[in-house]
């Protein structure tokens, strides 16, 4: 990818979302294969974001520098793929976003589910932090907080629940994080309504007898507040080194930072890429944490990260699209959620689609969380691309505890599918 210092420096220094000023976002849609193939080489060389990335037969939404306008277009058009125009002003579009979510959707009782956080609006770090702390005093017992340090020095915190004080061997775990990327706010809610389903509300927990859970909610802390706070579509982490090009672009996707192939393919060169690897694989506090997890807990059966924009559950391999010699066993755990989530999900959603994280987008991606967890021997991992885009940049938060109920029945699906395969 092609270097953009001028826009990365505008992401240090400018108020919020001015660095959006101009640009434009389109929903984009190949038809087939070839197109989605071509689509893809066609940005590498382009100033776009992509938002939400098309698969075949599934929009998806990108914005895109002004100055790349014709470009895009006249590409869009040689190549025969489909698009419209989403936004004139992504901006405008971010502004009257921030607008509503701070100011029309409000805490109310039937939105809880029994428990301490709302679910019809997104929540700062601060009070999911709080949460978790209030849960570990609430439930001693069974839920303890494991508390690391950010680059920017904010706490990463997860949850820990066990009836057993995780020192049962025969119980497997199950892990799920969210918030991996800073502006996929939609991730990090159904890994505290996990939370709220074991332990406040408790209609689930009965799962606590055969399994263990970690439960991290926001693994990017500072890309998330960085994303609250500034530019709602920042993406990586908020690091940077003794480098003038790290300063002015600082950040890495933690999604390509993982010791699997890492910088390999589907990565940026470029320190301003929204797709930079790093320096080296864990080069970040957040990707070292992650893999501190996986390095202490061998129990492991199920590993899920959620993301956000797509409806699709993808599994390893994804840095080449080959298949594993787990493959028949996780596409049948992720049929099994997806067929649950399906069935209760409002008809304006597109169904999830399950497959290799490679061939579904025709994307390979180096250095991803599920690839490596995979190569250590966790059987079943698996990125969940929540649903999205009601017209906005972010999912409205009216349709969010929808989301996270029925998200969780298909988790709870996959662990039952799994049940039947390993135990």
């Amino acid at each position: 990818m092609k270097v953009w210092v001028f826009s990365c420096f505008i992401f240090a220094v400018s108020a919020k979302h001015e660095e959006f000023a101009g640009w434009k976002s389109y929903y984009v849609e190949p038809s087939d294969l070839g197109q989605l193939k071509s689509f893809n080489s066609l940005i590498q060389h382009i100033k776009v974001d992509v938002f939400a990335h098309p698969i075949v037969g599934r929009p998806g939404l990108i914005l895109v520098d002004p100055s790349f306008q014709n470009e895009l277009i006249g590409g869009l058009e040689r190549l025969g793929i489909k698009y419209k125009i989403h936004a004139e002003d992504v901006k405008s579009q971010f502004d009257l976003e921030d607008d509503l979510f701070k100011n029309v959707y409000k805490k109310s009782p039937q939105s809880n589910f029994g428990g301490k956080l709302p679910y019809d609006s997104y929540q700062s770090y601060e009070t999911i932090n709080k949460y978790l702390d209030d849960i570990a005093k609430e439930y001693p017992e069974k839920a303890k907080v494991v508390t690391h340090t950010s680059f920017n020095g904010l706490p990463i915190k997860y949850l820990r629940v066990s009836t057993t004080n995780f020192e049962d061997p025969t119980k497997p775990i199950i892990y799920l994080d969210g918030g991996i990327h800073g502006r996929e706010w939609l991730s990090i809610p159904p890994v505290t309504f996990a939370i709220n389903r074991l332990l406040e509300n408790g209609t689930d927990s009965s799962l606590l007898e055969k399994f263990d859970f970690i439960l991290f909610p926001i693994v990017n802390t500072d890309g998330y507040q960085y994303s609250r706070d500034r530019s709602a579509a920042w993406r990586k982490t908020r690091s940077w080194y003794q480098d003038p090009w790290s300063i002015m672009c600082p950040g890495v996707d933690i999604d390509r930072n993982f010791d699997f192939h890492w910088n390999t393919t589907g990565a940026g060169s470029s320190k301003c890429s929204y797709v930079y690897p790093g320096v080296s694989a864990f080069s970040e506090a957040e990707t070292r944490v992650v893999r501190e997890i996986l390095l202490e807990n061998d129990r492991i059966l199920m590993y899920i990260s959620f993301s956000s924009g797509g409806s699709l559950i993808m599994y390893p391999w994804a840095v080449d699209g080959s298949l594993s010699s787990e493959v028949f066993r996780l596409h049948n755990v992720g049929v099994a959620m997806a067929d649950t989530i399906n069935a209760l999900q409002m008809p304006e959603f597109f169904d999830y689609k399950v497959g290799n994280a490679a061939l579904v987008r025709q994307l390979p991606m180096s250095g991803t969380s599920i690839d490596y967890a995979h190569h250590l021997g966790v059987p079943l991992t698996f990125t969940i691309e929540l649903p999205g885009l009601f017209g906005g940049y972010f999912m409205n938060p009216i349709y969010m505890a929808r989301i996270c109920f029925e998200t969780w029945e298909g988790v709870k699906a996959g662990i039952r599918k799994a049940e039947q395969l390993y135990m």
